[in-house]
């Protein structure tokens, strides 16, 4: 991502509704496949490690962590989170079936050789093991906030499905999420597109904004309610995709 729309993400990316809202749903998804706390974790851009703590006081005793950004890694270190490192995620430094779970949480868009990226996290599980993978939904909502991200593409269910099956990996479920906020994020990304087509002058600072603390408590109360939702059925629509996979 641009080094200056990255420093904000660091800024809010411990307390934004975002980032709250989707570490709860990777948090309940983990404690629904019943990962045990001795089990080898491997987070794919674990950026400044929120995720880390909060497994970590979950209990899970092997947790690795791993980020492009240099600064992301140094952040994480200060804030305590241990056993993380500078590493490119379509290239891991591990040896074949090192891990029992792999999280990649908006990262495979990022990475212009899918396919490749998703061999190599297929490598390093375990037989039986699982991965969790988010990425932002539908390329319909491709705005500037892409292109700062530096994202590639955006997915649909039916993608990323066939991303991982083509890497030999079996679908356990798929979902979208953030379905509560999917018709008002649509609205305004589709009125962010037309003033970038009617006025190309307007200078643009990112949707990563920092919001009242009572609006963003709300935000991210929604997000998790509809992540206790998530548990028992999927969602048609959302501004994000995820999908379980299990290397045979």
């Amino acid at each position: 991502m641009d080094l200056t729309y990255e420093q904000k993400y660091h800024q809010l990316e411990e307390q934004h509704w975002w980032f709250t809202g989707r570490r709860d749903a990777v948090r309940k998804l983990i404690n629904g496949l019943r990962i045990p706390a001795t089990a080898d974790i491997l987070e794919i851009g674990c950026s400044a490690g929120p995720l880390q703590q909060i497994l970590q006081s979950d209990g899970y005793q092997h947790l690795t962590g791993i980020d492009i950004s240099e600064k992301a890694i140094s952040l994480a270190r200060q804030r305590g989170v241990a056993n993380v490192s500078v590493m490119d995620g379509a290239r891991l430094d591990f040896a074949d079936a090192s891990f029992d779970l792999l999280i990649a949480s908006d990262v495979l868009e990022h990475i212009e050789d899918e396919a490749r990226a998703v061999r190599e996290w297929h490598r390093v599980l375990r037989p039986g093991g699982r991965m969790i993978v988010f990425v932002p939904a539908f390329q319909m909502l491709w705005t500037r906030h892409d292109e700062v991200n530096h994202h590639y593409r955006r997915y649909t269910g039916a993608h990323l499905r066939r991303v991982l099956q083509q890497a030999g990996l079996q679908l356990e479920r798929t979902s979208y999420w953030n379905s509560t906020l999917f018709f008002p994020t649509t609205a305004v990304r589709l009125l962010q597109r037309l003033l970038v087509r009617s006025r190309s002058d307007i200078p643009y600072t990112g949707d990563l904004k920092q919001l009242p603390p009572l609006l963003n408590g709300l935000l991210s109360q929604l997000l998790k309610t509809e992540n206790k939702v998530l548990q028992h059925l999927p969602l048609p629509v959302g501004v994000s995709v995820f999908a379980i996979a299990r290397k045979p």
